[in-house]
């Protein structure tokens, strides 16, 4: 029989008074993370993952101090597959937050199913001009940019050259038809032509032969994804690359350089960002990145990681608790001091304000090729839609 001691019961039960009370730990908050894992532009949705986890494993699992559950979900580049995901992320996993977002199309099918139910979309790429203008919603924030805005920039670097006739071309589909209609804003030269390729289409010898005739002072492309390596190699074999410059926006970054390599050097870029960009935060992301996954980060992971920091701050303000909708819509439009870009600040449709920068592709200090930058055309921008949102 066991004898029950009366002298050690108190010893422990005094030890256990002097440690004080255990504190519950608080419940991992739910975030969606919604994007392209698979297809043409798959390597554009695992970049922007890898940035954003690269933020969430560099706070030990913890967003603004609180544990984190990634729930990642692959949308295909679908906007039927992701309507479905994000109904059963909101219905059956009751997240606060989704996050992510390749696609325009798919963010256009997303966008009023995830607000019109008051959980908040962070969108770490995806901008469609409806978003930015009248579909405005305090419960949506974009990281990256309006889409036509570095087409915009890329008008007026282009116009800045002094170029004075042009041939346009861009995929068909949603930000393609944005950045065509972006860069006609500030460009003010002749446009002798425009083309449309298929989102899924291999070969652009029908697209190229016109441009070799008609002899334009360069070409404006936004092929994205797996097709940018393809459109860009066929380009510089065709011979264009020597007497056309090239000029693109999301083409050329960590996704399709190591693919490409010496075959892009001398294509001009436009962003808001590259892994040259000099501030504190950006070489720590570059740094980390590289030493994380042996490769450059792309534009696309830059952009994850900022949607990571944006996060991380707003959740840090509101200490946890998201489920007070008001304060953390506060907390997140208050942007975040720690950004790639130097400062994430919000317009009055949640849209950045940002410095945007022309590149063009180079060997960086290590011999590898990258991007240099080269030019600022367009400062503390302000997207082509703010005025058209009704939030002040």
């Amino acid at each position: 029989m066991l004898r029950f001691d009366k002298k050690f019961f108190a010893l422990a039960l005094s030890a256990l008074c002097l440690q004080g009370p255990v504190l519950a730990q608080p419940a991992p908050i739910k975030i969606g993370y919604v994007n392209t894992f698979s297809g043409p532009i798959g390597t554009l949705g695992q970049d922007m993952y890898d940035g954003f986890m690269l933020g969430v494993e560099q706070n030990a699992g913890k967003l603004g101090g609180v544990p984190v559950q990634i729930l990642k979900q692959d949308d295909q580049f679908k906007p039927d597959a992701a309507v479905q995901i994000v109904q059963k992320l909101i219905e059956k996993d009751n997240v606060p937050i989704i996050t992510g977002i390749a696609g325009s199309n798919v963010m256009m099918a997303v966008q009023k199913q995830v607000t019109g139910k008051e959980v908040f979309l962070i969108s770490a790429n995806a901008g469609p001009s409806p978003m930015a203008g009248a579909q405005c919603s305090p419960y949506q924030f974009v990281a990256s940019w309006q889409n036509d805005s570095w087409a915009e920039a890329a008008g007026k670097y282009a116009q800045d050259k002094g170029y004075k006739r042009m041939v346009l071309l861009a995929s068909n589909y949603q930000a393609g038809k944005d950045a065509i209609r972006g860069f006609k804003k500030y460009f003010k030269g002749q446009v002798l032509d425009e083309a449309y390729p298929g989102l899924t289409q291999p070969d652009f010898a029908a697209e190229l032969a016109p441009i070799a005739a008609s002899k334009p002072d360069a070409v404006f492309a936004f092929i994205p994804g797996g097709q940018a390596v393809n459109f860009t190699r066929q380009y510089q074999q065709a011979g264009l690359l020597k007497t056309v410059p090239l000029l693109t926006v999301g083409m050329m970054d960590g996704t399709t350089l190591p693919a490409l390599k010496d075959a892009a050097l001398g294509v001009q870029a436009v962003h808001f960002w590259a892994p040259d960009t000099d501030n504190a935060v950006s070489r720590q992301f570059v740094e980390a990145f590289e030493k994380r996954h042996g490769r450059i980060p792309s534009n696309f992971a830059a952009q994850g990681y900022d949607s990571a920091l944006l996060l991380d701050a707003a959740i840090e303000r509101v200490k946890g608790n998201v489920t007070d909708k008001k304060a953390f819509m506060a907390a997140l439009k208050a942007g975040s001091a720690k950004s790639v870009r130097g400062t994430l600040r919000f317009d009055n449709n949640n849209f950045p304000i940002s410095n945007w920068y022309a590149f063009e592709v180079a060997k960086d200090a290590k011999g590898r090729v990258s991007l240099k930058t080269v030019a600022t055309p367009l400062k503390d921008y302000r997207d082509s839609y703010h005025a058209e949102c009704p939030m002040s």
